[in-house]
């Protein structure tokens, strides 16, 4: 697979296997993602790779805190809060997609929540990392970490592996830091769910449109 193909194949997978990952195969992807361009050399990502039992907890600990209707302040806003067309209307769009292909109408708001409390079982993947950053950086340190991120979702296409980034992880970022011991000088930036996709989920028949580039892109010879 060339990295074309592998751009283009990447996508949020909502529907995992309960086949493991090797382990072996997660310390290869996540070390040779950590080539991705930073500023500087700065590297200010922090991961850490959970799967097998500590997973199993992690999840046991997330279902009980979303049965208990336990909230926390996030670590940060991860959308504006006033945000804007087009950006607002590309999020509504794709989360109608979404729920259209699961097929739970928008009046239905008790399976829209129980559909968005998957986010923290991972989906069913057995393997899943969080990312954390030191508290001192500031965007262009967080744009490493996408960087970081993209490298790792397209070497787990390589493999065969499926991802989906999750941001929704920084609403809890308390329990996240407590079960991964992160020291308090750094704060949780997002979590990913790894493993392999199931074919027969709905919500993995959807793919998400792009803007033409001529909504974004200016050429200037």
């Amino acid at each position: 697979m060339n990295v074309t193909e592998a751009v283009a194949a990447r996508r949020s997978v909502r529907g995992f296997l309960e086949k493991p990952v090797d382990a072996a195969v997660l310390h290869d992807i996540v070390t040779k993602a950590a080539r991705a361009a930073t500023g500087g050399n700065l590297q200010p990502w922090h991961v850490d790779l959970v799967s097998g039992e500590s997973l199993a907890t992690l999840k046991q600990v997330m279902m009980a805190k979303l049965m208990a209707g336990e909230t926390e302040q996030p670590a940060y806003a991860i959308y504006p809060p006033h945000l804007t067309a087009p950006y607002r209307d590309r999020r509504f769009a794709v989360g109608e997609a979404m729920y259209a292909q699961i097929g739970i109408p928008r009046e239905d708001k008790a399976a829209r929540r129980m559909w968005f409390a998957r986010n923290f079982q991972f989906f069913g993947a057995p393997a899943a990392l969080f990312c954390t950053v030191d508290r001192q950086m500031g965007p262009p340190q967080w744009a490493d970490l996408g960087m970081y991120l993209q490298n790792v979702m397209l070497l787990a296409v390589e493999v065969g592996l499926a991802t989906c980034a999750q941001e929704c992880w920084a609403i809890y970022p308390e329990t996240i830091t407590a079960f991964l011991g992160t020291p308090p000088e750094r704060m949780l930036f997002c979590g990913m769910a790894i493993g392999y996709e199931d074919p027969a989920e709905p919500a993995n028949r959807l793919r998400s449109d792009r803007a033409p580039e001529q909504e974004w892109l200016a050429i200037r010879a």
